[in-house]
């Protein structure tokens, strides 16, 4: 059942003081996003991230399996333009990952960091948001297998990430493809700023089951398609 534009409104009204990395990307309505991971041989080798009409929305490029290059990570808009840097932070034993509005300088101090709430067994992820007292976020779920939900402090969902389905096939699409759909009130860019620390720290191991016996066959995606 779809929401009323009066529900949409007030759900973007209860999350108006969440961390807003840019304007244009909060919507009064739930925004659906397809990302599409641009390689499949290194662990968050690449995305571009288009909206339901197949128009881009965020790129970040691909930076290659030397760990060097993999502890900055850059989410940019689709003319190039840095819009949220995440930095792995060193030493950290719950792999510890720090975010910076904009484009990131030395000397620059983090707006929000990530990291994995427990380094036994099933973990769930918390972010933190500084300077700004009792905004945190959980994400619960199975990112290997493309189903996470992120949570805001009263258990609400502000973000979910799942599989996709070529609506003209009925067929799931592999996992170099999913869905990212963002409640109304909340930031797309700072969403997809998870999704990239998600993809880095998990590989193919975090929130993993491993009960992907029964793989489904892999459909290339077909970006301008709608959920």
């Amino acid at each position: 059942m779809m929401a009323s534009d009066s529900d949409s409104s007030a759900a973007a009204e209860k999350m108006k003081d969440s961390f807003v990395v840019e304007d244009e990307h909060v919507s009064n309505e739930e925004i659906h996003l397809t990302v599409l991971k641009t390689s499949l041989f290194f662990a968050g080798d690449g995305f571009t991230v288009y909206d339901c009409k197949g128009e881009l929305v965020f790129r970040v490029d691909s930076y290659g399996p030397d760990s060097s290059d993999t502890d900055e990570l850059v989410l940019m808009d689709p003319n190039g333009r840095c819009l949220l840097t995440v930095r792995r932070k060193r030493p950290s034993l719950h792999q510890r990952w720090e975010g910076f509005k904009g484009e990131r300088s030395d000397g620059d101090k983090p707006i929000f960091s990530v990291k994995r709430a427990s380094i036994i067994g099933r973990s769930s992820v918390t972010v933190e948001v500084y300077n700004s007292p009792g905004e945190e976020y959980q994400i619960e779920g199975c990112f290997s297998q493309r189903s996470c939900t992120f949570f805001n402090m009263m258990k609400e969902s502000v973000a979910e990430i799942h599989r996709k389905v070529d609506p003209t096939t009925g067929v799931m699409l592999g996992k170099e493809v999913f869905s990212l759909s963002v409640k109304p009130g909340f930031d797309a860019a700072f969403a997809m700023g998870f999704v990239l620390v998600l993809d880095h720290i998990s590989g193919e191991s975090f929130f993993d089951d491993d009960d992907d016996a029964t793989a489904e066959p892999t459909v290339h995606p077909t970006i301008t398609t709608q959920d």
